[in-house]
């Protein structure tokens, strides 16, 4: 060895490599500038979370069950009054017992059961325990006063148990055959393999709630026998989150601005008010929104700026679209161009009246081939608002007319005709008449001649409604609608995309946008006939199990005697409208209390007029309430003695001696009466009933829209 340390050099470097390779980061697992994987633990948690049953309208999402009837709270005065005088007391009888002045005959216990030699003194130490029989006696004195006095509400509300925060409750984790994260239904059923994948698409972050939703929807086609195990089975393996996706291909919306729950399918539109007037178990519990409540109707009523389109229509429209991507609901939105309804992006069909740049056109006869079905939608849509709004009031003879017409058009062209051609029909123009004549005669179409024959007498009679029909169809018959309202192969361009109501079979979103701004009166009548067309599709639906909903955001002219026996029967097919109106003055008056009593969901917003409230409480009703008169009687003293203490009092108090009497009875009020409507609910709150489609009611509640 070298002194200098040579062969200590060298023999530290004798080895290099395997040093270097010791110091070597571990090999990446991804490429560089690719992120990590997602974590599903959010979507986990969002899926494990409890939903209890609950009272309808509640969001039950991580919902707290409260009872029914509020506990009663002693005020802390007297509760801590009340904690020092059971004290004090119990503090008294103790001393006097221990004293002697209530005599010994407590001991008598303790004479009894404890030896001789034990009470005399003669056995030393175990003596004492005559001491601990006091002590205990004594406790049980205040144990009792300590009942009595809710020593345990003072610990509970003041002690160390109030001063520490609330620790968040952590539920044990699901077994397997009760994590929804498992898919136990499936691998109950033999889908094991299925359900695996599934529950390592959710672990890994793949899948989302929409995903969730929709197949457990393909799952119920499998149960109902719609579709096959092996096919479900095979769509899963396959495609994993993405299986049984919606035709457009989208796994969710572009944007959400409400909250959403597909797992029991509500949206929350805001927060019960903690208020004196909601039941004790609806205050500062959420609200929600489903399609077992909207299968009854929704009606909202509030003056512009209200909130009616931006936290009920908005909302209510992305939940029913994202159920449509689910595969359970079917959603037609109607609202003026620019009501902000969402984005194009989150519907399937946009319908643009009045746009040039539209891609779908709107079929004017709802896609049905039978004219005398396409008379009725269409005389509703043209003349249901002129109809009487008592009972028996129809539009039977509009529809007459316009089957005279329809018929033996479509017999001769093999169509229905355009706004152009059945506004010259209605107006009697010799040349399309003569035309259609000769049509008709040609092809031996020998009844629906009589048809033609008995319109073209009926023409000339002074009650004849054609021509109030013909300045109807005129008012779609404008430059701006001319490239619309082109049925089935009317279009002789082959361009125009009618959309049907008739589609409502299938999961479809569809937006329709009516020109207001320069065509108010048209919109009415586009607004009237989807409307008909929507309760005339519901009712012949092969599938019932798709949710089918309408939401027309401004219903002003909509309601019509036809339009409230309609919404009556879409309970019974799974369906339901969504209406908003400024005032219940657009209805006329006979049609308000049908209006009301046809539908489950009702809204008062702020701003409501006292008249619109008049209406809104004759339909919510009275209930029987406590109501507690508390009387003040001045005492009048009869001695000197008295006199001069109520002389002292008045002086220190400012106020005559007065007695109190409170008498408490049974009174029958309104839930809410109209003047209450009309000023008492604070901007951004809204009074809303509810009734589900099986039956259950929830009172009128005040909800803050903006929580």
């Amino acid at each position: 060895m070298d002194s200098d340390g040579t062969q200590d050099a060298r023999g530290t470097h004798a080895n290099p490599v395997p040093r270097a390779r010791s110091g070597m980061p571990p090999m990446p697992s991804r490429a560089p500038g690719v992120p990590p994987l997602p974590d599903g633990s959010a979507f986990l948690n969002w899926l494990r979370t409890p939903r209890p049953e609950a009272a309808p309208g509640v969001w039950r999402f991580g919902h707290q069950i409260r009872p029914e009837k509020e506990p009663e709270q002693i005020p802390p005065r007297q509760l801590l009054t009340g904690a020092a005088i059971g004290f004090l007391c119990g503090w008294l009888l103790c001393s006097l017992f221990d004293n002697g002045y209530l005599g010994s005959y407590w001991f008598w216990p303790w004479y009894v059961l404890a030896p001789d030699s034990w009470t005399h003194g003669q056995a030393g130490w175990l003596g004492a325990l005559s001491y601990v029989y006091k002590w205990l006696f004594f406790a049980g004195i205040f144990a009792i006063f300590g009942k009595i006095s809710r020593w345990g509400e003072v610990w509970r509300r003041y002690g160390p148990p109030a001063w520490r925060p609330a620790a968040p409750a952590h539920e044990p984790p699901p077994t397997p055959e009760q994590d929804p994260a498992e898919w136990p239904q499936l691998r109950a059923a033999g889908a094991a393999d299925a359900a695996e994948r599934l529950a390592a698409e959710a672990r890994a972050g793949v899948m989302r709630d929409v995903d969730h939703a929709r197949i457990a929807r393909a799952w119920q086609g499998v149960r109902s026998g719609r579709f096959s195990l092996a096919t479900f089975t095979g769509a899963v393996l396959q495609e994993g989150a993405a299986a049984c996706l919606h035709p457009s291909g989208e796994r969710d919306l572009p944007a959400r601005l409400a909250r959403h729950d597909l797992l029991t399918g509500q949206v929350r539109l805001g927060t019960t008010a903690d208020d004196a007037r909601n039941p004790y178990a609806y205050r500062g519990a959420g609200l929600g929104l489903g399609p077992e409540l909207l299968g009854t109707s929704l009606l909202a009523v509030g003056p512009a700026g209200s909130g009616k389109t931006g936290t009920v229509i908005r909302p209510i429209a992305e939940s029913l679209c994202l159920h449509a991507l689910a595969g359970r609901a079917a959603v037609v939105v109607v609202g003026a161009a620019g009501a902000g309804l969402g984005p194009a992006d989150a519907y399937d069909v946009v319908v643009q009246i009045g746009n040039p740049e539209s891609v779908y056109d709107l079929d004017l006869y709802g896609g049905t081939t039978d004219p005398d079905e396409a008379a009725a939608v269409l005389a509703e849509a043209l003349v249901g608002d002129l109809a009487e709004p008592h009972q028996g009031g129809d539009t039977r003879r509009s529809t007459t007319v316009l089957a005279q017409l329809l018929g033996p058009f479509r017999a001769v062209h093999g169509r229905f005709p355009s706004v152009p051609e059945l506004r010259q029909l209605l107006d009697g123009a010799p040349g399309p008449l003569a035309a259609l004549r000769k049509g008709l005669a040609d092809s031996g179409q020998e009844s629906l001649l009589r048809e033609l024959d008995a319109r073209e007498r009926q023409m000339g009679n002074p009650g004849d409604v054609g021509g109030i029909l013909a300045d109807r169809i005129a008012l779609l018959d404008r430059p701006a609608f001319a490239a619309f309202f082109q049925s089935a192969g009317s279009d002789a361009s082959g361009q125009s995309r009618p959309f049907s109501l008739k589609a409502l079979d299938h999961p479809v979103r569809v937006r329709i946008d009516l020109p207001q701004r320069g065509h108010a009166d048209g919109s009415r009548i586009l607004a009237r006939l989807v409307l008909a067309q929507f309760t005339a599709s519901v009712a012949v639906r092969e599938d019932r199990s798709l949710f089918a909903c309408l939401v027309v955001d401004d219903a002003t002219g909509v309601v019509t005697p036809e339009a409230v026996r309609g919404v009556q029967r879409l309970r019974s097919g799974n369906a339901g409208v969504v209406l908003t109106l400024r005032t219940l003055d657009d209805v006329p008056r006979p049609l308000r209390g049908p209006l009301l009593g046809s539908i489950g969901c009702r809204m008062a917003l702020s701003g409501l007029t006292p008249w619109d409230g008049q209406d809104f409480a004759e339909v919510w009703g009275k209930e029987w309430i406590e109501a507690r008169d508390v009387t003040d009687r001045q005492i009048i003293a009869e001695t000197p003695a008295g006199k001069v203490l109520h002389a002292v009092r008045q002086v220190i108090t400012g106020k005559a001696p007065t007695a109190r009497a409170v008498t408490v009875r049974q009174v029958e009020r309104e839930r809410w009466s109209a003047s209450e409507l009309a000023h008492g609910v604070p901007p951004g709150h809204a009074v809303l009933s509810l009734t589900t489609v099986t039956g259950e009611h929830a009172p009128p509640l005040l909800v803050d829209l903006r929580g």
